[in-house]
C-alpha cells in the first residue's frame, strides 16, 4: 500500500477498530504521525485474511520470544508485516514467510560499505531487504540478519516484489512457489 497522506480523524478511528484492543492499546501510544504506516500495515492484513479466509476481524495476536506476531487460534495462517515511510507490506502465508518494503533513502558510504558492501542506496536497501524478510521468516532474531553471506536454509526462497517507485520490497518463504499475487493498493481504496 503506498500512503501518500496523513489519515484523517475518521481513518484512524477505523483503523483502530479494526484492531484486537492490547494492539489497539500499544498503537495509541505511538505519536499519530508513527501510527500511520502501522495502522495500514494491519488493515492491509484484516483485508487479506477478509478477502482469503472469510475472517470478519483480526483475531487475537501474541508475539514469539523473538517479536514475531501470530494468531495463537490460527497457527496454521502465516502472516508478516513491514511497513516504512509511505508504505505498507503484509503478506499472508500456509508456511512462514518474511517481507519487507524500505523506502529508498540517503546512506553513508560508510554504512553501505560495512553493512553491505556496495556503493549504492538501492543495492544496500536490496540488500537489507533481502536479509531482513529472511530473517523475519525464520524469526530468529536480529543479530543473524548482519550477514551477508548467511547460507539459504534449505527450501527457503527469496524474491523481490516489484512495488513502487522509489521503494525495494520482498518476501521471503519456504517453498518453491514464486509469490502467487502481488497487490497495491491506495488508502482511499483500503478505506
Amino acid at each position: 500500500m503506498r500512503l501518500e497522506r496523513p489519515l484523517t480523524e475518521r481513518e484512524e478511528t477505523v483503523l483502530l477498530s479494526l484492531l484486537p484492543e492490547k494492539w489497539r492499546e500499544r498503537m495509541l501510544r505511538k505519536t499519530a504521525e508513527k501510527r500511520r504506516e502501522p495502522l495500514c500495515a494491519y488493515a492491509l492484513l484484516w483485508m487479506a485474511l477478509r478477502e482469503r479466509y472469510g475472517w470478519r476481524q483480526l483475531p487475537e495476536m501474541a508475539l514469539t520470544d523473538r517479536g514475531k506476531p501470530w494468531f495463537p487460534e490460527h497457527p496454521e495462517v502465516h502472516f508478516n508485516l513491514s511497513h516504512t515511510a509511505g508504505a505498507a507490506l503484509v503478506g499472508i502465508s500456509d508456511s512462514p514467510l518474511g517481507v519487507d518494503i524500505e523506502k529508498l533513502r540517503p546512506i553513508s558510504r560508510r554504512s553501505m560499505e560495512r553493512i553491505a558492501g556496495v556503493d549504492t542506496e538501492e543495492e544496500f536497501f536490496r540488500s537489507w531487504v533481502r536479509r531482513e524478510a529472511r530473517v523475519k521468516r525464520s524469526g530468529t532474531g536480529i543479530a543473524t540478519m548482519l550477514r551477508e553471506d548467511a547460507p539459504f536454509l534449505s527450501g527457503e526462497r527469496f524474491w523481490f516484489l516489484d512495488t513502487f517507485p522509489g521503494y525495494v520490497a520482498g518476501v521471503c518463504t519456504r517453498g518453491a512457489d514464486i509469490p502467487s499475487e502481488v497487490r497495491k493498493y491506495s488508502l482511499e481504496e483500503m478505506l
